[in-house]
């Protein structure tokens, strides 16, 4: 059996075995990696251009939408252009590439979800320090501090799971190059253990983010039963209903990617898991935070309508 220094690709596994279902996953995918880009790209530009949009709130909507253009780029092009070609075959380096760039966006995603919940908690339950603790200093610091914090995760990850020698072959089981995968082929037990017992650090880690994500909502919800005003508590849930929504979305995805039984563990449900995880969040996030925020669906609009006007009038 090859080594991993003598491995210089890996193969993919197949979505499909005919032609004719090759070409209707190139279709569907094509479709699905267009409507994230066009979500995504219109929420990061409409938070970027318009003042109305110069919120914290919407600063880490735009990092969130940055993300999620990332990953969705990571994984969904190569399967893209492997159902057109039906190839694959993917690079040594590519993989790794893959594999790092795929880590790094989502745990900066997960770092950001997380800063998230803090700014809605400050917002409703310290509404008068709001202005002091999240201001433009502070936002950029916890941006930077998310992005930096998924670069190192992904780089200790990455390095550690492909400085493993590789003697089960160069087969991944998986439509995208993935560390879980990529263990299977390692040469034996301590080696994956040994990447299991770093992986299992990480999850404490995530966990304690878990934790104040949900200390945060147990505070908002207690302070916005206490409002007055019927107004006040649908404006304040309102904000909040978004973010769970997406909370909700990315972690219920990768809890039946990471903690489903082995027991129940095949190469078509782990493949239908894994596009739920890598793929769904990315394009359903801008469908899910433009239907709760009117400001960012009516800068949205204006958006598309002034790009659609100066197309009709230099096209006139």
């Amino acid at each position: 059996m090859p080594n991993s220094s003598s491995i210089r690709q890996f193969l993919l596994l197949a979505l499909a075995d005919t032609r004719q279902l090759q070409l209707l996953h190139f279709w569907l995918l094509l479709g699905i990696y267009l409507a994230a880009l066009l979500g995504n790209g219109l929420i990061s530009t409409a938070a970027a251009c318009h003042h109305r949009l110069h919120t914290p709130m919407h600063f880490f909507l735009l990092n969130l939408a940055l993300l999620h253009l990332g990953c969705i780029s990571t994984a969904l092009p190569k399967a893209v252009a492997d159902a057109l070609w039906d190839t694959r075959h993917i690079s040594y380096a590519g993989c790794v590439a893959q594999t790092f760039l795929f880590v790094f966006l989502m745990s900066a995603e997960y770092c950001i979800l997380t800063i998230m919940s803090y700014d809605r908690y400050v917002a409703i339950c310290k509404p008068l320090h709001y202005g002091t603790l999240m201001d433009s200093r502070a936002c950029a610091t916890m941006a930077a501090a998310a992005w930096a914090t998924g670069l190192l995760y992904s780089l200790l990850h990455t390095v550690n799971a492909f400085s493993l020698p590789l003697c089960h072959g160069n087969a991944v089981d998986q439509f995208f190059c993935e560390i879980p995968h990529i263990l299977q082929l390692s040469c034996s037990a301590s080696d994956y253990y040994r990447e299991t017992v770093f992986i299992e650090l990480s999850v404490l880690a995530i966990l304690g983010c878990f934790i104040f994500i949900v200390v945060s909502y147990v505070q908002i919800f207690r302070a916005v039963l206490r409002m007055p005003s019927e107004q006040g508590r649908h404006k304040a849930f309102s904000t909040c209903l978004p973010h769970l929504a997406v909370l909700s979305l990315f972690l219920s995805t990768d809890f039946l990617a990471y903690v489903k039984p082995p027991s129940i563990s095949s190469p078509s449900l782990d493949l239908l898991v894994s596009f739920l995880y890598s793929v769904v969040p990315p394009s359903l996030n801008p469908l899910i935070y433009s239907m709760r925020n009117q400001e960012l669906k009516d800068a949205v609009r204006k958006m598309s309508w002034t790009n659609f006007s100066r197309v009709v009038f230099s096209s006139a």
